[in-house]
């Protein structure tokens, strides 16, 4: 027996099956890319403040916040550093997939966390933005800051840029969160095609989500 729909004015029609939601549009990410120090939380929650349209903030370091409270073994360190860093790629893919504009804030200063990424997220829903300071000023936050090692920045600061290629780039020394933010919100109108996420995926042969 077919089963049957009733319409509020009593008319009967074949249902030809369950409904479907529509699928939700594509969030934008919004990727700040640089060393730790280099002010990128403090672009992040600027443009939460400019951005016309409700966005996320999701930062790593929140990640990192939510593992259990007990000691780690060295050698089971970087295994479970990565996996939380596999985690929190993966929790931005989500979000943007459900329609969400989200601005991370991240360190690409290793090369599979790019290539991660680039597998993860749609290439021409993502700007890539490069977060740059100058290593003094990075010592002399990190010195005031005291919740981050010595030399941390200064580790990062030769492999976290070494990919090249950006949408569009702040220098935190020259110009306040605000500005950044502002500059960011003004450039995402006209941001051009191929993004720079979809440069990198055909330089380094990356396949991205289907």
């Amino acid at each position: 027996m077919v089963p049957t729909t009733t319409a509020p004015d009593g008319r009967t029609g074949q249902k030809t099956g369950p409904e479907e939601a529509p699928a939700p549009p594509r969030g934008l990410i919004i990727f700040l890319n640089g060393t730790s120090s280099s002010g990128k939380s403090s672009i992040a929650e600027a443009l939460l403040r400019t951005l016309d349209e409700p966005c996320f903030h999701l930062p790593v370091d929140a990640f990192h916040a939510m593992r259990s409270r007990r000691d780690i073994a060295p050698d089971d360190l970087p295994d479970v550093l990565e996996r939380t860093w596999r985690g929190f790629h993966r929790a931005v893919a989500g979000m943007a997939a459900g329609g969400n504009t989200v601005v991370v804030d991240h360190v690409l200063s290793q090369p599979w966390r790019l290539l991660d990424c680039l597998g993860l997220f749609a290439a021409e829903d993502v700007v890539l933005v490069g977060v740059h300071c100058p290593l003094p000023e990075l010592e002399r936050r990190e010195r005031a800051r005291g919740d981050r090692p010595v030399g941390l920045a200064a580790g990062q600061l030769a492999n976290v840029h070494a990919h090249g290629v950006y949408d569009i780039e702040c220098d935190t020394a020259a110009a306040d969160p605000l500005e950044c933010a502002r500059r960011i919100k003004e450039f995402l109108p006209r941001r051009p095609t191929p993004t720079a996420f979809q440069q990198l995926r055909r330089s380094l042969g990356v396949s991205g989500p289907a």
